[in-house]
């Protein structure tokens, strides 16, 4: 799995995401402006709510076009081996035999993605996980939260 390509899945999500937003805030400024929405009396807010809510839409759509701004800008050049982790890091982390990609994201964490078929998932250098990972090295150990109590699992490839 190429890093470009991780980049351009995560790209392609928010731009889903954008898409959706951006249709939502569409719809909602309509029902704002709309002759049904037009107050029939004073304790009558339905424009008033449609308009707020396009706000609130409008703002989500700008940030996740910032995000996109900021992955296309990306660099994703791959880590030098031994050098820690940082943001642009594509990591496998293992336990008990399964492994799980995360990819150390300026922002959007807990965005899933998938490239072919394998899956990774961002964290951000603000999450738990994500402090953990940044500056550390294939071979360290992390802590994931688990069922009771967390599990150790291993660092074994930083891209």
């Amino acid at each position: 799995m190429q890093k470009s390509d991780v980049r351009d899945a995560i790209v392609a999500q928010l731009q889903r995401e954008l898409d959706l937003q951006s249709r939502a805030a569409h719809d909602a400024r309509e029902e704002a402006t709309s002759e049904e929405s037009k107050s029939e009396g004073k304790y009558d807010m339905r424009g008033q709510e449609a308009a707020y809510l396009a706000e609130g839409q409008a703002r989500i759509a700008a940030e996740i076009a910032e995000s996109i701004a900021v992955y296309r800008s990306l660099d994703t050049a791959d880590i030098a081996p031994g050098a820690p982790a940082s943001v642009g890091a594509l990591i496998t982390l293992e336990a008990k035999g399964r492994s799980q990609r995360y990819f150390l994201g300026p922002r959007n964490g807990g965005l899933e993605a998938t490239v072919g078929d394998a899956r990774f998932t961002v964290v951000t250098p603000s999450s738990p996980l994500g402090r953990q990972l940044v500056g550390s090295r294939v071979g360290f150990g992390v802590q994931l939260p688990g069922r009771g109590a967390a599990s150790r699992h291993q660092i074994t490839e930083i891209r």
